[in-house]
């Protein structure tokens, strides 16, 4: 398809950021190809002027822009020392809405700059009491709301580093990350809500507390109104309120441009999740570039990205208040069954100009009929799209139902970088079911099966230059051996995401789905291993493997295949304790589809599942292609997979 489905109005290309951002640089306002060509072709220059466009304030000035040009190992602004929460703190106005937090109930509660500046100050110094200091760690076991933003940002004042995850992970889930980091202090809340329900978190946290024996205390939000913990907590327990009430001044620690500012964690499907370190500068300057200029937002401006806090979208969420721009944060489910439409009456009533979302929500809300023009959605300007393929039947509804002025932005990124490889841009048109161009900075490219850069043929998405927001490191990877086998291992020096995509010779990007076996519904990433864990705890499961499946009409199948133990019926009894011990032990956003009898899982030679191959036979590749029957323990299993693929298609053809 050639011709774009949405092109961009000129007059407002004219005022939009990129637009002025170009202009500077002696580039057309509307020539993103050639903006984005200069981006990865000169990086010093480009990252140079992304600094000094947003006035990067560092206390001591950078050597070099790019010391080092290499993958991994790159060193970026060498010499300089900033603050991340310094800059996200410093264009917000004392009495200017700086944080809006929502829920399911409608309830919004306002927080101005000042009172947010305020509250970071006060928590910072309740944690440097606690003896938290740069390097140090603080985790978060929270639901989306104001007080994991103000953690956040106190964490990072002090050069500490932080990580988080949602409340609807087990604590052991929570604990498999946390307590690789060692932290010091926990923050965690009584508990959140979630589709019209309360969800008391009491004894999780408090479980949590115990499988982290570093913590020296525990801070208690009291988000629900539920009565304090118990006395057999293991550390100090301070409430929120003592917390973050202190009279103080904000004073941020000036820290190296990639001293660590937070761990973000891989789905974990092969073993322990893997901590992923971001750097203070490296994040700083990428979020800038992706909501200033790709997203257009500065004051006067609001977001509203529906997330959960173990979703690379909250860490973008946040910094929102880099660009000036109001951040909103909502508690509670995206659809509610009472209300389905929820998030849009939401984004109406405070005037959201970018509304975020997944392509399972935009799928959702055209299937059950609902019309999101109900309510005045002027304001937006732009739907984001993430999670998952964003496929051509959704961009007409977006235009029917939201706006036709509105920019449906498709956008693929990843926790690894914080960010996007592809997307859109106030200057870029749209064409149905593609992402419109590779982002700023981001030498993308489709390798095939050579390793040769490919156009309108599906390859590797791979990155052939640097950017600032790759990891630094992995957390308890000291020789840097796991951070090379998981992106350099197949392309020395070459980023290899794991991702099937087609750079068009139109200039667009499609993505294909995952090459790995990472579960990822509505954009909430999830490694098969926790749901192989609880499953095969149970004595009627001899063994489980869980697929997360692409499909072409831009749906995402989660089938959970067990092995009973001889003599045990998978019966709907059973199914029903399967799908309460995924939901109570490892998450409930991941709860399978369907629930089937197989006689086996198949496994390699030395004993590892074959995930990602049965994925793609469930999508309908050729056996051959996808597997040497050599290597599998049962190889007449193959065939049986690719059996119950065909089946599904042939029964979904005919519905």
């Amino acid at each position: 398809m050639t011709t774009p489905f949405w092109t961009p109005d000129p007059e407002s290309v004219e005022r939009s950021r990129i637009a002025d951002f170009a202009r500077r640089h002696g580039l057309d306002a509307d020539d993103y190809a050639a903006l984005q060509r200069w981006s990865v072709t000169d990086l010093e220059g480009f990252w140079s002027a992304i600094w000094e466009y947003f006035d990067i304030e560092a206390s001591s000035p950078y050597e070099s822009v790019l010391a080092e040009e290499r993958m991994p190992g790159a060193r970026w602004f060498p010499g300089s020392t900033l603050n991340y929460t310094h800059h996200a703190l410093r264009n917000l106005a004392d009495q200017e809405t700086a944080v809006v937090a929502l829920d399911e109930t409608g309830a919004a509660h306002e927080m101005t700059g000042g009172r947010l500046r305020a509250q970071v100050a006060s928590v910072a110094a309740t944690l440097r009491d606690l003896g938290v200091g740069a390097g140090d760690r603080v985790v978060g076991y929270l639901p989306n709301t104001p007080h994991a933003i103000v953690a956040f940002l106190a964490a990072a004042s002090l050069g500490a580093v932080w990580s988080v995850c949602g409340q609807d992970y087990a604590p052991q889930a929570a604990a498999d990350r946390f307590g690789q980091l060692e932290p010091i202090v926990l923050v965690a809340a009584d508990g959140y809500l979630f589709n019209g329900t309360t969800h008391d978190r009491r004894d999780a946290v408090l479980e949590l507390a115990r499988a982290l024996p570093t913590l020296k205390a525990t801070v208690l939000v009291d988000h629900v109104g539920l009565p304090g913990l118990s006395e057999n907590h293991p550390s100090l327990v301070l409430p929120w309120e003592d917390a973050a009430t202190r009279t103080e001044e904000l004073a941020c620690v000036p820290v190296p441009f990639d001293h660590p500012l937070w761990v973000v964690f891989s789905s974990g499907t092969t073993g322990l999740p893997k901590g992923i370190v971001h750097g203070h500068g490296g994040v700083l300057l990428e979020h800038l570039k992706t909501l200033g200029l790709h997203s257009d937002l500065g004051p006067g401006d609001r977001l509203l990205w529906y997330t959960t806090t173990h979703w690379m979208m909250w860490n973008l969420v946040v910094s929102t208040l880099l660009t000036g721009a109001t951040t909103c944060t909502y508690d509670g489910s995206p659809a509610l069954l009472t209300e389905p439409d929820i998030l849009w009456r939401l984004a109406a009533r405070h005037r959201v100009t970018l509304f975020g979302t997944s392509p399972q929500y935009l799928l959702g809300m055209a299937k059950f009929g609902i019309d999101p023009s109900a309510h005045d959605l002027s304001a937006i300007r732009a739907v984001g799209c993430t999670g998952s393929t964003l496929p051509a039947s959704a961009h007409p509804w977006v235009r029917d139902h939201v706006g036709g002025e509105v920019l449906l932005a498709s956008v693929s990124g990843g926790t690894d970088v914080v960010s996007g490889f592809a997307g859109s841009a106030p200057n870029t048109p749209v064409w149905a079911g593609e992402l419109s161009a590779p982002c700023l900075g981001v030498a993308l490219a489709a390798y095939d099966t050579e390793g040769r850069p490919a156009v309108d043929e599906v390859g590797e998405l791979v990155v052939t230059r640097p950017m600032p927001s790759m990891p630094l490191y992995f957390w308890n990877d000291p020789d840097g051996s796991l951070y090379h086998d998981a992106y350099f291992s197949v392309y020395p020096g070459v980023w290899r995401h794991g991702d099937w995509i087609t750079l068009t010779s139109h200039g667009s990007v499609v993505v294909h789905g995952r090459s790995d076996s990472t579960l990822n519904r509505n954009g909430v990433r999830l490694g098969s291993a926790d749901i192989h864990d609880v499953v095969e705890r149970l004595p009627e499961i001899t063994e489980a493997l869980v697929i997360g499946a692409e499909e072409p009409d831009g749906g995402y199948w989660m089938p959970l295949f067990v092995v009973p133990a001889a003599g045990v019926e998978l019966d709907d009894a059973l199914r029903d304790r399967i799908r309460d011990a995924i939901r109570t032990g490892a998450s409930p956003r991941h709860v399978p589809d369907e629930i089937l009898r197989v006689p086996a899982v198949p496994h390699t030679r030395t004993g590892k599942k074959l995930e990602v191959p049965v994925k793609r036979l469930l999508q309908g590749a050729p056996a051959e292609q996808v597997v040497n029957p050599a290597t599998v323990d049962a190889p007449e299993l193959i065939e049986y997979y690719a059996r119950l693929g065909e089946e599904r298609r042939n029964g979904r053809a005919g519905a």
